[in-house]
């Protein structure tokens, strides 16, 4: 049986989760998808129910959609969904796992990876966040769940941007890529988003591929002091240097989620770099929320991918270097409060 793809879905509470789930459960689509929910909302979406056994808390949609509520914890449901698939008592192709408005999607994430069980039978394929354009300023001000759930991201959909001026989205879009600059960004319409941008996004997949914003790199090389950082006149930057136009916004957004990345065309030392990483893992683990490479090892010939989630990291040979190919590695680390300094100079060490 081939591995069941799962997407976790995260955002802030308000920020439209129940709405694109609500179109995921009801619309033709043709795809059969199981959705766990941690907890259903207010509205509950029985209007299309046609089965309900309350007992076992799955409910199937007219669509062949199956839901299913959390009473215990993810690893009992998604072992008791992949064992009724293999009995041929539900039909599904994939699952979408919402997490509450609160929640840090990293334990949920790392499920994935930690449990045998599980990874037999499931393929982590991405983790998507919800930002609510309106309060969402707010809400990663004063919230350091909705700062991580931007971290962990690998595709950020902005909801409600209609209700915003065009310089305050251009200025939270601007904001939520220095946090985390692996994550397309996207302004959907309440739940208004095509399935092929929610699934197969292959975020968890170590492939050669590592997506960082060109302009977030550039900016990186003159290491934000902005000597190039020039704004069109008007423009708002919410950069955490600059305190960013429009009226009442006059604090810096210096955000504890950061990112920066690493970079060097000389090799790495295998072992060196095995154990750098090994003690800054120990050590900053539980603040270290994404972070991936693709790395030029001494000794190979490929490319060497790399990935962690927190305490959790592995890595793969990618394809062989092309013939000519000018060979260098690129690392980005997404975390709270990481010491750049430590990090760098530490990767710095593990070169040859």
């Amino acid at each position: 049986m081939s591995l069941i793809p799962a997407t976790i879905l995260t955002g802030f509470l308000g920020s439209g989760k129940t709405t694109l789930l609500k179109r995921v459960l009801a619309e033709a689509h043709g795809q059969k998808i199981a959705v766990i929910e941690n907890e259903f909302g207010e509205e509950n979406i029985d209007s299309d129910i046609l089965v309900s056994d309350t007992n076992e808390q799955i409910i199937q949609m007219s669509n062949g959609c199956i839901c299913c509520t959390i009473r215990e914890d993810l690893r009992v449901t998604l072992q008791m969904l992949a064992a009724k698939k293999r009995q041929g008592l539900l039909d599904f192709e994939r699952v979408v796992i919402e997490t509450t408005g609160v929640a840090d999607p990293g334990p949920v994430a790392q499920t994935f990876f930690m449990d045998d069980e599980i990874a037999e039978s499931f393929l982590l394929d991405s983790i998507l966040t919800l930002v609510d354009a309106k309060h969402a300023d707010q809400q990663l001000d004063d919230r350091q769940e909705a700062r991580r759930q931007v971290g962990f991201a690998d595709q950020i959909f902005i909801s409600k941007s209609d209700l915003v001026s065009k310089e305050e989205l251009d200025a939270l879009m601007h904001r939520l890529k220095h946090m985390n600059p692996r994550a397309p960004q996207k302004a959907v319409h309440f739940g208004d988003v095509a399935l092929s941008e929610v699934f197969d996004l292959r975020g968890f997949n170590l492939n050669a591929k590592l997506d960082i914003d060109p302009d977030f790199l550039k900016e990186d090389e003159h290491d934000h002091d902005h000597a190039g950082h020039d704004h069109a006149p008007g423009e708002a930057c919410n950069h955490p240097s600059h305190a960013h136009g429009g009226g009442h916004h006059h604090h810096h957004h210096d955000d504890d989620v950061k990112s920066f990345v690493f970079k060097s065309d000389r090799a790495f030392d295998p072992a060196k770099l095995e154990d750098f990483l090994s003690a800054i893992v120990n050590i900053y683990g539980p603040r270290m929320l994404r972070y991936k490479g693709v790395l030029y090892m001494k000794g190979t010939d490929r490319k060497v991918i790399f990935q962690g989630v927190h305490q959790l990291m592995g890595s793969d040979l990618g394809p062989q270097w092309a013939e000519g190919e000018a060979r260098g590695s690129k690392m980005v680390f997404i975390g709270i409060d990481l010491p750049k300094d430590i990090l760098l100079q530490g990767m710095e060490q593990s070169l040859v």
